[in-house]
């Protein structure tokens, strides 16, 4: 029998990374199907806006949490705001990422990239794989990346752990199908975000860019089938590509791109 959106994945949906950019979509597409949603980040000012927005548009209730994914107690802070919601999907979309040579990058942010990155997804679903298994539906969805798929010079430690996602979310698609939960890996290349000007690039000069709203109503079509998706038909295109050269040439185009990418950047740092 089939089931709408909102039956499997409602009524209580969790979008970590929910300031801007595709989680803020994520939660606005959410609020559009009629599910209500807890919404995570660490900007409270935007996370109340996007809140009141909203509740007046679609008449769903959220939740806005200011949380910081890379501090050490955050799981038991959204654990204590969740208790009380039957929560049916759980989108860990929080991540950020660091660009120029592994060596030079700043002990303090490298840590904390690590922690948002890896840490959080990964205690994030342990906490609320039980409750979903219990309830017999549901979804798990993790925001990874293109960069997920190999090592990519000048960004390797974000690589890493869009690495470590993927091969987490994978195993848990195959974990958690048998309970009727579905498990998700997104990973998408270059979007029209806040992430592009933070890491240090120039959007006027990238191609390509995708839409935040379109890359997250694409991720929730393919909730379903799992385990990886990859929005863009260019974009799977090339991860195609790179999949099938020798593993010293993919990762030496990867470098080469990634490189050309950040010299376009017309207010860049130092690399």
């Amino acid at each position: 029998m089939n089931i709408s959106f909102a039956e499997r994945y409602g009524p209580w949906a969790i979008v970590t990374g929910a300031s801007s950019g595709i989680g803020e979509q994520f939660a606005t597409v959410l609020a559009e199907r009629g599910l209500n949603v807890v919404i995570v980040a660490r900007r409270k000012d935007r996370l109340d806006r996007l809140a009141a927005e909203l509740t007046a548009r679609h008449g769903v209730q959220v939740q806005a949490l200011e949380l910081d994914l890379a501090a050490a107690d955050f799981l038991q802070i959204l654990l204590n705001a969740t208790a009380d919601k039957d929560v049916g999907l759980v989108i860990s979309n929080a991540g950020f990422g660091l660009k120029g040579l592994h060596h030079l990058q700043e002990q303090g942010r490298l840590d904390s990239m690590l922690n948002v990155n890896v840490r959080a997804p990964t205690l994030i679903a342990q906490a609320f794989a039980p409750r979903l298994i219990e309830r017999g539906k549901g979804g798990i969805l993790i925001t990874g990346s293109v960069e997920g798929f190999l090592g990519f010079p000048w960004s390797a430690a974000y690589a890493a752990t869009k690495a470590f996602v993927h091969s987490l979310g994978e195993a848990l698609w195959a974990e958690l199908k048998p309970h009727g939960v579905d498990v998700l890996v997104l990973a998408p290349s270059a979007t029209d975000t806040d992430a592009v000007s933070l890491q240090g690039f120039d959007a006027s000069q990238m191609h390509n860019l995708m839409p935040p709203r379109q890359v997250a109503q694409m991720a929730l079509a393919h909730l379903k089938y799992g385990p990886t998706y990859v929005p863009g038909a260019m974009n799977r295109a090339m991860v195609r590509f790179l999949m099938l050269l020798p593993r010293r040439w993919a990762v030496t185009l990867a470098g080469k791109g990634t490189k050309a990418a950040m010299d376009k950047a017309e207010n860049r740092k130092p690399f």
